[in-house]
């Protein structure tokens, strides 16, 4: 076996939905709605020998479509630290939900890491159904299916290596084929959670967001989560505005726009 890598970890903050309430978040809630706003993101794992990108974001159409504002392509959120979209060669796509599997275009490049399952989802006969067909864009799905014949999609069935110290667990729940991100860091191993927990409330409270596939594996893959990372704080939730609040921008010319996460939070 080849010798575990460390990696540097961040994200990549495109956009942002001020005007979700908790109520369109949470599947239990009580009497006291109140805001409850998303952030969107799109992250980077690397180190001197290689670099991955997870989940490639969504653009100005799905933007205007879906009336969730953009502050920059997660291009150009790439190429804000130095990264050329156009020469990545590995993009792992968590699920093909509408804003983690747009942009694929600006990857000439990667290959594309997905589970089997998600492929089998996003294009079976549960797409017969329109609510359960919503959160994914057609456009992105078949993109998808193209790279599938451009020789560019790496399927997978379950957890993988994908390099030493970077590996892929399938969770399922919130989507099929939704799967979250373990990487081995200079504080110990981080899970990239995605849509695995999409705010902390969903892991500290055991309150599934809205949108869900199977609530069983959603539930269950809160504690997959906790089982793969070195504490509930080595958890990055895939929508949680509090993601910017915790972490440090790697640079002041990157503020409010990359976080790092390979550093201890500050919650305080």
């Amino acid at each position: 076996m080849a010798e575990r890598e460390e990696y540097e970890v961040f994200a990549v903050k495109y956009a942002h939905n001020a005007t979700r309430m908790a109520s369109q978040n949470l599947i239990f809630n009580d009497l006291h709605d109140g805001p409850m706003p998303l952030d969107y993101f799109v992250w980077v794992v690397r180190n001197a020998s290689r670099t991955f990108v997870v989940d490639t974001g969504f653009g100005p159409r799905e933007s205007a479509e879906r009336g969730t504002p953009l502050i920059r392509s997660p291009a150009d959120g790439l190429a804000l630290m130095g990264i050329d979209a156009a020469e990545v060669e590995d993009v792992i796509i968590t699920h093909l939900h509408y804003d983690h599997a747009g942009g694929q275009e600006h990857f000439p490049k990667a290959t594309f890491h997905l589970q089997d399952g998600e492929m089998s989802y996003a294009t079976g006969r549960c797409m017969c159904f329109e609510a359960i067909r919503r959160p994914f864009d057609v456009e992105h799905v078949t993109d998808m299916v193209r790279n599938v014949y451009g020789g560019r999609v790496a399927f997978h069935d379950g957890d993988a290596e994908l390099a030493p110290g970077l590996s892929i667990h399938k969770v399922g729940g919130h989507s099929a084929g939704l799967m979250c991100v373990r990487v081995w860091t200079r504080r110990g191993w981080v899970v990239l959670a995605s849509d695995c927990a999409h705010f902390y409330r969903n892991l500290s409270e055991r309150n599934p967001f809205i949108i869900c596939f199977n609530l069983g594996e959603m539930m269950n893959g809160f504690n997959t989560l906790e089982m793969l990372a070195d504490s509930n704080d080595h958890v990055i939730p895939g929508h949680d505005p509090l993601v910017m609040k915790y972490y440090p921008a790697p640079s002041p010319e990157l503020e409010g726009a990359v976080v790092r996460l390979d550093v201890a939070p500050n919650k305080g």
